[in-house]
């Protein structure tokens, strides 16, 4: 049986699943590396890191497996990042992250001064901190040497695509977060261009996400002890490429995912543009669009908590107990980290607990923390109702859903069934998948879903715990505008 490799580009570490064309999962495999933080609110990371953690995870995949039936190698990858390369082909200086906050004056430049207007009109959206967009001004403004030497413009994944494969290329769904695509049009908008002053031929050629860009190299093939003709697929951004991997294809499915961001998406044939731009409006990975919401961190918060604060790598133990406490909770977190997306477009934010007396125990602080998380997912559910957009149930993905406790807040804070694939392999899964496409094993990215994407598990909310989660959460959208004005003193 032929098979695919999906490679999932994180934040803090690469995931490469070797699946089978029926969906079964052969192999996988996880290398890491660092990110930087050379000032306070920046987030960086060496293309070169994430080219040789590929590199090393493909040989351990392919340890003891038919490499001669690999067909194709896919991508899901962390968005907005910006990658650029010299006439050379060398890296100029390390990545910027999708997290960096170090743009606020470039996105209330783009915002304010080019005006929201505009930007929707050519882009479909409006800017954030974390786009490629603003970046490009920031990077002009205060490293005019780089800008200068710029020959090339990436997103992250298309950066291993370039390594792997020569073919400089993006798709559609990943180009979409750079602020510079028209997503209605699917095609660059040359007044984005023009004001982040780059030429098109700086720019990636556009595909969709399931078709072959190019063909692995002779020599990283033999070395890997693959056949050559190995195709490479252009990929989708990890949002829609975990789309895919849960099946959120066609009009109107709906994916949580609780990875080191949260992200609340919601697919459609038709191009749909937010009319509060408190979401994202997205070519999807299928070939149609999406609407996305996304929170800055998720089981990031998670992580500080339990590795920082409780200095524990027993994550369950720490939760144990707490789902009789489900709605009953009087401490609040306001889960912004990194700042914030969306709805509230502020770099400014910061995480706070809100309500601890002297009573408060480390079980209330852990819950507070798994439901601010599900609150501010929740403020992306609102703004997609305030579209129009009906959502009657949602998949989970991402690390967070592997805690049963954490399934449960999110089934009752929103108030949906929440439908769990059998894999939670989503942005890799879906990546496989892609190269499927790619390589014909299937006619379309909706035929690979229908066939191979399966549900475990359904977790119902409670009608009882979910009517006190909504008096929850109606207080919890109070806090953020109370603390916005101290959030700027800060």
């Amino acid at each position: 049986m032929n098979t695919y490799i999906g490679i999932d580009l994180g934040t803090s570490g690469v995931k490469l699943l070797l699946v089978a064309a029926n969906g079964n999962i052969l192999a996988e495999n996880t290398q890491t590396y660092p990110v930087f933080y050379p000032e306070s609110g920046w987030s960086e990371q060496e293309p070169e890191d994430w080219f040789s953690a590929v590199l090393r995870g493909l040989e351990v995949l392919l340890n003891g497996q038919d490499r001669q039936a690999v067909k194709g190698i896919s991508f899901g990858g962390q968005m907005h990042g910006l990658v650029v390369l010299d006439a050379r082909d060398e890296v100029i200086r390390p990545a910027i992250l999708w997290n960096d906050g170090r743009t606020e004056a470039e996105t209330n430049y783009l915002n304010e001064v080019v005006g929201r207007e505009k930007l929707s009109a050519w882009t479909g959206n409006i800017a954030f901190a974390g786009f490629t967009a603003p970046k490009l001004l920031w990077l002009n403004r205060h490293e005019p040497e780089h800008f200068a030497a710029i020959a090339k413009i990436m997103l992250p994944k298309d950066y291993l695509v370039y390594r792997l494969s020569g073919a400089f290329v993006t798709d559609f769904s990943d180009a979409s977060g750079m602020l510079l695509l028209d997503v209605k049009r699917r095609r660059w908008s040359r007044e984005m261009c023009e004001i982040c002053k780059i030429s098109e031929e700086m720019l990636p050629r556009l595909h969709e996400s399931y078709e072959a860009v190019g063909e692995l190299k002779a020599d990283i093939a033999r070395k890997l002890g693959l056949l050559q003709g190995v195709r490479v697929i252009a990929g989708a951004g990890d949002n829609a490429a975990a789309a895919v991997g849960t099946g959120v294809v066609g009009e109107g499915g709906c994916n949580l995912s609780l990875g080191t961001s949260g992200t609340l998406f919601v697919s459609s044939t038709e191009y749909k543009e937010d009319r509060v731009n408190a979401l994202h409006s997205f070519c999807h990975a299928d070939g149609g669009w999406h609407l996305m919401g996304c929170i800055l961190s998720a089981a990031s918060c998670n992580r500080w908590w339990m590795d920082e604060i409780l200095k524990t790598a027993d994550y369950g133990a720490e939760q144990a107990g707490l789902e009789e406490k489900m709605g009953k909770n009087d401490v609040y977190f306001l889960p912004y980290l990194m700042g914030e997306r969306s709805p509230h477009n502020d770099v400014n934010a910061r995480g706070a607990f809100i309500g601890m007396r002297p009573d408060t125990t480390r079980g209330e602080m852990t819950l507070a923390m798994l439901e601010g998380v599900a609150f501010a997912l929740r403020d992306c559910l609102e703004a997609a109702k305030k579209n129009g957009v009906p959502i009657a149930r949602t998949k989970l993905c991402g690390g967070g859903a592997k805690s049963p406790l954490w399934r449960k807040v999110v089934a009752n804070v929103m108030a949906l069934p929440v439908d769990l694939p059998q894999t939670e392999q989503g942005p890799g899964f879906g990546a496989a998948m892609l190269a499927m496409v790619g390589c014909g094993e299937y006619e379309s990215v909706q035929q690979a879903a229908q066939a191979i994407v399966r549900i475990r598990e359904t977790i119902l909310p409670d009608a009882a715990i979910a009517a006190e989660y909504e008096q929850r959460y109606r207080k919890f959208t109070k806090l953020y505008p109370a603390l916005k004005g101290v959030y700027q003193m800060l």
